[in-house]
């Protein structure tokens, strides 16, 4: 594909919910300030290709910089530093999505969205979880997952109308705060500890959990002339009752198996 220098299904997330590529961005050159252009007619061309179609959440970035897509902490550091949620996120509603993906409104039926970014540093990416989210009333077991990156537990998913409720309440106890800035991303999760405990468990539980359109919300979120934005982004990765049960091994088939194939 012309412009693509790199593209990355992660294994972690299932493969078809989350990819990273990078590419080219030289439409342009002359200008001072740097702004995802032709890294947007890539993503186009990306989610029209074949199985990469399949990607729910597609991240891309330039090759200006020695960046890989396969070192996935830096590669996710590097875009969450540079870019801007007023304007680097695009979404595709009410489209396909892979068969074997459950968290859409139907079979085959969801979105994508498009998180790019390019230029120089925006922000500083937090190192520890800030006390004004330790400290803020209904987050509980704020954990930090990479720098920039928070997971936390509220309760469980009840339904869209208490989501909505729910995130209306923590957005404006965050953007109280002055730290917003640096964490970019924050992730909801039914256990944070899990989820943050290694990148693998927080790249699963968010990325196979979530549905772009629906559980993507935003601190101090807007709509203008039907593009969205915000000051942070709010994943909602908890379980939803249409998502398929988790997969959790039995203790006492696994003892039963051992007598055949001894795991140490």
């Amino acid at each position: 594909m012309p412009g693509v220098k790199e593209v990355h299904a992660i294994d972690a997330a299932g493969v078809h919910p989350l990819l990273f590529a990078i590419g080219s961005e030289r439409y342009t050159p002359f200008e001072d300030v740097k702004r995802p252009m032709e890294l947007l007619t890539t993503a186009n061309r990306i989610l029209g290709f074949g199985q990469l179609s399949l990607a729910k959440y597609l991240f891309i970035t330039s090759d200006d910089d020695d960046v890989s897509t396969h070192d996935e902490a830096a590669f996710l550091q590097y875009v969450l530093e540079r870019i801007d949620l007023h304007r680097d996120l695009h979404f595709q509603t009410n489209t396909t999505i892979d068969t074997l993906d459950y968290s859409g409104t139907g079979l085959n039926s969801g979105s994508k969205v498009v998180i790019a970014a390019i230029g120089d540093k925006k922000r500083e990416l937090c190192t520890d979880v800030p006390d004004t989210l330790k400290n803020t009333k209904d987050i509980h077991n704020p954990n930090l997952v990479m720098p920039g990156v928070i997971t936390m537990e509220i309760g469980d998913y009840v339904d869209e109308k208490t989501t909505a409720k729910e995130i209306d309440a923590l957005s404006a106890k965050i953007a109280a705060n002055n730290d917003v800035n640096h964490y970019p991303l924050l992730v909801l999760t039914d256990d944070s500890s899990f989820a943050s405990r290694s990148l693998d468990n927080f790249l699963w539980t968010t990325f196979t959990r979530s549905n772009p359109s629906h559980d993507m919300h935003g601190v101090n979120s807007f709509t203008l002339h039907k593009h969205w934005g915000c000051d942070a982004m709010i994943i909602d990765a908890r379980l939803k009752p249409h998502h398929a049960p988790p997969l959790i091994e039995d203790e006492d088939v696994e003892k039963r198996i051992e007598r055949f194939f001894p795991m140490n």
